[in-house]
C-alpha cells in the first residue's frame, strides 16, 4: 500500500504505522490511459450537443411568423389589433402588416426595407392617405414570442416614437 499526507496514521506492508498518511490501494490509482477515453467521450458529446443549443437559440430568435399587437383607440375608442405575418432568409424579411383602417376596413400593407441581424429586426410600412405619404419605421428584439422595439413616425413635422411590444401567434393545427 502507499500513504498520502493528510490522514493521521496508516499501516505499511510491514505492519509500520506511518504518521499523518492516508492510504491509497494500488487498485484504486487513476492512470493517464484509462482516464482519456473519459476525456474524449466529454468532449465529443459536448462538441456534439453544441449545435444542438445554438439551433434552439436561432429557432427561438426567428422572426417567422404571425405577430399581433394592439393600439389605443382614437378618441377612446376600442382597441385596435394589428397583425404582422413576417418570414425572414437570411438577413432579409419581407412580410405584410394588416391593421383596421377607417370605417372598419381591414388594410393590409407590404413592409419594406426589412432586416435581421441575430435577434434584432427591423422594417417600414409605408402608406398613402390622400396623396400623403405616411412611414413607420419599426426596430424590435425578438425574445421568444416576443419582439419588444420602438415604432418611429413623423406626424406634423415632428419625429416621435413609441413603445411597440408584438406577441406571436400560437399555429393553429
Amino acid at each position: 500500500m502507499t500513504c498520502v499526507s493528510g490522514v493521521a496514521a496508516c499501516r505499511m506492508g510491514s505492519g509500520r504505522v506511518a504518521p499523518k498518511h492516508r492510504i491509497i490501494d494500488s487498485s484504486m490509482k487513476i492512470t493517464l490511459r484509462s482516464f482519456l477515453p473519459l476525456v474524449a467521450a466529454t468532449v465529443a458529446l459536448l462538441a456534439w450537443s453544441t449545435p444542438a443549443t445554438v439551433q434552439a437559440e436561432d429557432a427561438k430568435a426567428s422572426p417567422t411568423g404571425t405577430w399581433t399587437w394592439t393600439t389605443p383607440g382614437r378618441n377612446g375608442g376600442p382597441e385596435r389589433k394589428s397583425t404582422l405575418k413576417l418570414k425572414a432568409e437570411g438577413e432579409k424579411l419581407t412580410g405584410k402588416v394588416s391593421s383596421p383602417g377607417r370605417e372598419g376596413q381591414t388594410m393590409e400593407t407590404e413592409i419594406s426595407d426589412g432586416k435581421i441581424k441575430g435577434d434584432e429586426l427591423e422594417f417600414k410600412v409605408v402608406r398613402e392617405f390622400n396623396g400623403n405619404k405616411f412611414v413607420m419605421g419599426y426596430k424590435g428584439k425578438i425574445a421568444g414570442d416576443t419582439i419588444k422595439g420602438k415604432t418611429e413616425f413623423e406626424r406634423q413635422g415632428e419625429k416621435q416614437s413609441r413603445d411597440w411590444e408584438a406577441k406571436r401567434e400560437v399555429e393553429k393545427k
